[in-house]
């Protein structure tokens, strides 16, 4: 069965990995686990208290395909988890790994985007982490896939999740009808009765 592995930490973006487990769920039987530093009970933005099903560092590789890092603002503080070694082991195994928002940046402090291309949340948004990947920067709207790795942007929940499940082999018709059924708002005029 496809396993899913989402990291998330206090003051996690809720809304940022919801789609995609949800739909990988529901829809696509995929396994979805969650995971926090310490395993510790976590409270979201939004103000959701999630108790995750294991430690961090008690994430066993060979039992996932996707590491996928949810965005929140402990990825821009000095003390926060330092995922490096996790996120090498699974690149180096050749599973998914993947970041939206501020999980970019931290994707960024572990050098795996040194040399794909990628995106975050905006030019010279990854900077303060010292990475030196500047140059395979895309300033897209979407999610870009390079070697494995995912990357989006805060406003970019619906690509992202269709990235993750096509990187995983699960590509459908029903995946694209999804995410051109949430692409199609940004199309449409408002309206004022």
């Amino acid at each position: 069965m496809t396993t899913i592995v989402t990291l998330i930490t206090e003051g996690f973006a809720d809304w940022e990995t919801a789609m995609l487990n949800a739909v990988a769920r529901a829809f696509y039987g995929v396994e979805v686990r969650f995971a926090s530093p310490g395993g510790a009970a976590v409270t979201s933005m939004g103000g959701m208290l999630v108790t995750p099903d294991l430690a961090m560092e008690a994430i066993d590789i060979g039992a996932l395909d996707a590491l996928v890092i949810s965005g929140g603002t402990i990825w821009q503080q000095p003390g926060a988890p330092d995922v490096s070694g996790l996120v090498h082991r699974v690149h180096e195994a050749g599973k998914v790994v993947a970041g939206i928002c501020d999980g970019t940046l931290a994707l960024a402090r572990t050098g795996l985007l040194d040399g794909v291309a990628h995106t975050s949340n905006g030019v010279g948004y990854l900077a303060p982490s010292g990475y030196a990947g500047a140059a395979h920067y895309r300033d897209v709207p979407g999610a870009v896939r390079d070697s494995r790795i995912i990357t989006a942007s805060a406003v970019a929940p619906v690509a992202f999740m269709e990235a993750v499940l096509e990187e995983l082999g699960i590509a459908d018709e029903q995946l694209r009808y999804y995410a051109g059924m949430h692409a199609a708002q940004h199309t449409a005029p408002a309206v004022n009765p």
